[in-house]
């Protein structure tokens, strides 16, 4: 696809109005930092119902400019174009010192959700890994894009692991489909235990919207979702939006949370300190 494509393209036979060229300007700047981005991320960005943002999305693809995925848009490749080689946000081996007796703490309450012999999901993350100790002699079947949590599940002889296929992205140590490809194994499962890099009013969010497309994959695998996050999660804001607060069935936090950011998500979300 030429350079200056997505710049100058132009539908054949029809000229969309002032209102939805400024909205496909939006999409098209909204979609180039990572190549992606999410349905909800796009409701949030633009002033238009669900079905605008649709009519907005099908004429973009029409014009050979994107193409529509699970969970999203993308970009149309270009010839030769890899996929984004880093993910944005703080890097794992900083991450995992941080909060750390907090993180183990909500890993030990997660763990005991689980029902020996069940399968679940765990999404990759540095309190999620801290569930793994807590899962020996559970004989789980558990589904991760984590290759930490694969090495920290390896011991234990009575957990069946399984692994998507995609690239390895080293900073979180975790593995990730291009966008629109569904690489999970056919899988479903009771719970998906995920963490957050925010969780605000808008809902839950990551820093890097290449992650949004994997954990909505997995969410729509699920029956209960719960949310692992630490008290300081809650003081940021900003991100790309996995799912809405409506979306998630357990919260577990550490008592760090305030008494505003508690009946704030009150409304919503089963709140379990630890």
């Amino acid at each position: 696809m030429p350079a200056n494509r997505l710049n100058n393209w132009k539908l054949s036979g029809t000229e969309p109005d002032m209102h939805a060229a400024e909205r496909e300007k939006l999409i098209l700047e909204a979609i180039k930092p990572a190549g992606f981005i999410s349905y909800r991320d796009l409701e949030a960005k633009l002033d238009a119902s669900p079905a605008t943002i649709r009519r907005d999305l099908s004429r973009l693809e029409a014009a050979g400019v994107i193409d529509r995925v699970h969970g999203g848009a993308k970009l149309v490749s270009r010839e030769g174009e890899n996929s984004p080689a880093r993910l944005t946000g703080t890097p794992f081996d900083q991450s995992i010192t941080q909060k750390l007796e907090e993180k183990k703490a909500i890993g030990k309450a997660a763990a005991s959700l689980c029902q020996p012999g069940e399968g679940i999901m765990v999404d990759g993350g540095t309190t999620t890994l801290q569930m793994c100790p807590h899962l020996s002699g559970l004989d789980l079947q558990v589904l991760t894009n984590s290759l930490h949590i694969v090495n920290a599940l390896l011991p234990q002889a009575g957990t069946k692991i399984l692994i998507p296929s995609g690239s390895v992205f080293r900073e979180q140590n975790i593995i990730l489909a291009p966008a629109g490809e569904d690489s999970m194994p056919r899988f479903h499962a009771p719970r998906l235990f995920m963490g957050a890099a925010a969780v605000g009013r808008q809902g839950v969010m990551q820093a890097d919207v290449i992650l949004v497309a994997a954990e909505r994959r997995l969410i729509d695998r699920a029956e209960e979702v719960v949310l692992m996050v630490d008290s300081s999660k809650f003081s940021a804001s900003s991100g790309a939006i996995v799912c809405g607060l409506d979306e998630i069935d357990v919260l577990i936090t550490d008592n760090g949370i305030t008494n505003e950011v508690r009946e704030v998500n009150r409304v919503v979300l089963d709140i379990t300190s630890k």
